[in-house]
């Protein structure tokens, strides 16, 4: 099978990690643009050039496509970019050309744009720093209320603001009328950082009225959809590790944790089923959701763990950001069979859910199966999301420490998944919050 893959931008989770899952069925094709051509936190992809990459592309059998990528530069440009209605709308009919021409499923997937409760600049517009929270108060009153008691942004700001959040609505809307075509075989629009009111909700309700599919979450839906991508049913039963408090709402989402674990196996073409293929194990919290780097707190894993006697996958989401402790502790105290389909705990719930599904989905119907290209990436995943996430990102490590602050976790997790190339470090984009893992 053949997949051309467009990212949302150049983070190791965007790029590396859908090339890591793909790997480990070597049947798949995965082809991506140059990571170059890809957007970071300060400059926008190389649409043109990338365009020339889909246009060059031999017969695909499907595209996952991250739209926001061809139609702003990225995900994050799709928020700063001061590009008009009518470039924008100019530029995706170039794209429905070239991949009409390409005759291959199209599986895509487009942002809300999303309003952060902060007033942190670093993936908004400049005015963020001063106007971010207040911005926030705005939009959650005029959805909640129908007004504000008293207006606090300047008129030239909000007019900015609006005037950005109403562009990309009406291109949503023209993916919306491609869909109602046929042009996609799957369209999703996507929504990260929600509240329980604001714009971004009632665009997101305006798109399910309109006969939209909305998803909460963003960066794994890529992934997602390379599962679905991949034909055949797989059916997963859940099980939750605290059943009882599975109604309840995780950080930086709007549905329950139940809900977004559902919507994940849907989405991924998957089927729930207690007569299961899989068994997804939710390592799900009580009362709230903790993050360490937050230093928000929780009740960690006081159960008993014993390795299940039939195939098996992990979503740790007791905490955002990072993996329980506790439980990664007892995990290591068992070993990793032939049953064992993966583990995840990287940023938000859905996050994880949706790389972790893919990549147990495509283990399950690997027609050529590279065990060692799933054990290297369940050592990615656990040095990343257990011991860096969890511990060392604590230690606010640079990049002539990092090495050094990783190593214990390394021979641990090296070891328990027998391992031998050396592992290396780096920051991409120049800040704590991911780290790149490779093994060289």
């Amino acid at each position: 099978m053949k997949i051309g893959f467009i990212p949302i931008d150049n983070r190791p989770v965007c790029y590396n990690l859908p090339i890591d899952i793909a790997a480990v069925d070597k049947s798949i094709e995965i082809f991506l643009p140059d990571r170059n051509l890809l957007g970071n936190l300060t400059k926008s992809a190389d649409v043109e050039k990338i365009f020339e990459w889909i246009e060059n592309l031999p017969q695909m059998d499907a595209f996952i496509v991250s739209l926001d990528t061809l139609a702003y530069g990225g995900l994050i440009p799709s928020r700063r970019c001061s590009d008009t209605f009518n470039e924008i709308k100019c530029r995706i009919e170039k794209l429905k050309m070239l991949l009409t021409k390409k005759n291959a499923k199209i599986f895509a997937f487009s942002s809300i744009m999303r309003i952060s409760n902060n007033n942190v600049n670093e993936e908004e517009k400049e005015y963020w720093n001063k106007w971010g929270k207040k911005i926030f108060n705005y939009s959650f009153c005029m959805h909640k209320f129908g007004q504000v008691c008293r207006k606090e942004v300047p008129d030239e700001i909000l007019d900015d603001y609006l005037s950005t959040r109403k562009r990309n609505f009406e291109i949503n809307k023209i993916y919306l009328d491609w869909q109602k075509q046929g042009f996609f075989d799957t369209l999703v629009f996507s929504k990260d950082d929600c509240a329980e009111f604001g714009f971004n909700v009632q665009e997101a309700q305006t798109l399910e009225s309109l006969g939209g599919f909305v998803k909460t979450g963003a960066d794994e839906i890529p992934l997602t959809l390379l599962a679905r991508a991949v034909q055949g049913d797989v059916k997963i039963a859940p099980v939750f590790l605290e059943p009882e408090y599975k109604n309840l709402v995780s950080n930086y989402e709007d549905v329950s944790v139940e809900k977004s674990v559902l919507g994940q196996i849907e989405l991924s073409g998957c089927s729930v089923d207690n007569d299961a293929d899989i068994v997804l194990f939710v390592n799900n919290f009580k009362n709230n959701q903790g993050e360490i780097v937050m230093g928000l707190s929780t009740n960690s894993f006081d159960g008993v763990w014993l390795k299940p006697e039939s195939p098996y996958m992990i979503a740790d989401v007791r905490f955002a950001n990072g993996a329980d402790n506790k439980f990664v502790e007892k995990l290591f105290k068992t070993d990793f069979d032939k049953d064992f389909y993966g583990y995840s705990a990287w940023n938000t719930t859905a996050n994880s859910l949706g790389s972790l599904i893919c990549a147990a989905k495509i283990k399950f119907l690997a027609k050529n199966y590279d065990d060692i290209a799933f054990r290297k990436l369940q050592v990615k995943r656990f040095l990343d999301d257990w011991a860096y996430q969890a511990n060392v990102r604590q230690l606010k490590p640079d990049i002539t420490s990092i090495k050094k602050d990783m190593s214990d976790f390394e021979k641990i997790v090296t070891e328990k998944f027998d391992i031998k190339d050396k592992v290396e470090y780096s920051f991409p984009w120049n800040r704590l919050f991911e780290v790149e893992i490779e093994f060289s």
